[in-house]
């Protein structure tokens, strides 16, 4: 059959089919024919002077990655190189209305009696839903693949950070009874350089171990300026030097009061870093962000508060062009991200962490304000009522200096502690505040000892992380036949779930290493009865 009857039995059945169909002359690429689908898919008639080496702009064809497709490269010129049908799948029609079309296309020559090609037959079929499917489970994918590998991070920063806080508790404890009974001016300075520099330490652990921690921790008393400068000290140094990093907060104005929240340290460290993050990627080139905290009453629903009450607020505003309005209410949704290009996509976390952080806080998160000229980000926290303040007062205090410590009588303290270092210097510590001691290297012998001396014992200081048996399984053990015996729980692992249980089993109290002799002292004070 010739040429001509192949081109007239295509026209005759083309337009009812549901694929797009063009057919162009050989070898002038000028258009013939199209069918229906075919308008409909590109969003077009066939436009004037599209023809061979002329397809890509009058059609908008595109490469995948948003590049104009090369003219050689197109289905109609591979027909010709091949003289046989050819299949392309990666051709992308960026339409006028705004739509992206993925196509497939399969091509083909037509010849007439002779064997000259007279014509090329495409058929197009949209593959938009399948890319977009198939791009959606590699990112699931390389999501899950993230969170495996950040929990991986997470394991190993814990350990690192329970190994690290055993040392620095040794350092803190040994540096303030050196301090305490130092009558020497300069070895006291230098003494005094010593705690300084560990609690720089301490300071690093804490905030590598809450960026990279992904579980929750305690809920305790915070202020939030001091959460809020170690984030700004950390990303100031890797933020673009362009980008100026300012804060006000409440505890340097003229009341000097910074607000307290009960909360979780790593957690709300990470709302920090997510809403800095957030308002850098909206400042192109020079901008400022301004970081502020303090404290307000709310009404229910104001800014999104779920019920009316004193809040600590956290703000942060950027000098970059604003929020689309459209999108404004889909900000906090996991997985949107308008960061879809560049060398660094977003993952749409940000903002959906930072909003259901402040949601386990009882708290709330809200775009203030959103123009041209920067957006105004807000979080707020119920504020901590005066008696957890109290205790927030009492585990920050500074050494005040032998005399000025809360003492013991004698009272019996059994500490159980694997780490040797940790356990000699709690046990002279908790002796040269007035207390007799006991100790244990494990959890097993921490046992023994304390079935023996069960009516004596006054407080038991327990490690949670020790060989034979753990904290956990000791705290049970000793409740079961003891449970009015008071228990301090004492951890390097800021983000120890085993601790939180035992909390809400009746632990009296959590005592985080590095704990200093100040802190020491408070928390026996408090429990001991």
């Amino acid at each position: 059959m010739g040429g001509a009857s192949h081109v007239s039995q295509a026209i005759l059945a083309a337009d009812e089919l549901p694929v797009a169909i063009w057919l162009g002359e050989v070898p002038s690429g000028a258009v013939v024919y199209t069918n229906r689908a075919f308008r409909e898919v590109l969003g077009i008639e066939p436009p004037e002077g599209a023809a061979r080496n002329a397809f890509v702009e009058p059609y908008g064809v595109h490469t995948t990655d948003g590049r104009p497709y090369p003219e050689d490269a197109m289905p109609f010129e591979r027909v010709l190189a091949a003289r046989a049908q050819v299949v392309v799948d990666d051709l992308v029609i960026h339409r006028r209305d705004g739509r992206r079309v993925h196509l497939r296309v399969f091509a083909k020559p037509l010849f007439d009696e002779h064997g000259t090609m007279t014509h090329v037959l495409e058929a197009f079929t949209d593959i938009t839903r399948e890319i977009e499917a198939d791009r959606a489970r590699v990112e699931g994918e390389q999501r899950l693949a993230r969170a495996h590998r950040l929990e991986s991070i997470g394991q190993l920063a814990a350990g690192i950070a329970h190994d690290f806080n055993n040392l620095l508790t040794v350092t803190k404890l040994v540096a303030g009874s050196l301090r305490q009974s130092e009558r020497d001016r300069q070895r006291a300075e230098m003494i005094g350089q010593i705690d300084a520099v560990t609690d720089s330490a301490i300071a690093l652990v804490k905030n590598l171990l809450g960026f990279a921690s992904r579980r929750r921790t305690f809920s305790v008393a915070l202020a939030l300026d001091e959460v809020v400068s170690s984030v700004v000290s950390l990303t100031a140094r890797t933020f673009d030097r362009r980008v100026v990093i300012r804060t006000e907060l409440a505890g340097d104005g003229a009341s000097g009061s910074a607000p307290v929240v009960m909360g979780d340290a790593s957690e709300l460290a990470q709302v920090v870093m997510n809403l800095l993050v957030n308002a850098r990627d909206a400042v192109t080139g020079e901008g400022t962000i301004i970081v502020r905290t303090y404290a307000r009453a709310f009404e229910a629903g104001e800014s999104g508060a779920p019920a009316a009450g004193a809040y600590a607020v956290l703000e942060v505003e950027d000098t970059g062009a604003g929020i689309e309005p459209s999108i404004l209410e889909r900000v906090f949704e996991p997985y949107f991200t308008t960061k879809t290009f560049g060398p660094v996509k977003g993952t749409g976390l940000g903002l959906a962490t930072v909003h259901g952080v402040v949601q386990r806080h009882a708290g709330f998160a809200a775009v203030a304000r959103s123009s041209a000229e920067g957006t105004l980000m807000r979080v707020g926290i119920p504020l901590a009522s005066a008696t957890e303040r109290a205790g927030l007062v009492a585990a920050s205090a500074p050494g005040r200096g032998e005399a000025g410590l809360p003492r013991g009588a004698g009272e019996l303290v059994l500490v159980v502690d694997d780490e040797p270092f940790v356990r000699a210097s709690a046990s002279e510590t908790i002796r040269s505040l007035g207390y007799d001691v006991l100790v244990a290297e494990d959890g097993k012998k921490g046992l023994d000892v304390f079935t023996a001396h069960s009516e004596r014992i006054a407080l038991v200081l327990l490690d949670m992380v020790m060989p034979e048996m753990n904290g956990k399984e000791l705290f049970r053990a000793i409740r079961r036949t003891h449970p009015n015996t008071p228990i301090v729980l004492s951890t390097g692992c800021i983000d120890d779930r085993d601790a939180r249980e035992l909390a809400a089993e009746g632990a009296e109290e959590w005592l985080p290493k590095p704990y200093d002799v100040a802190q020491l002292a408070a928390t026996l004070s408090r429990v001991v009865r």
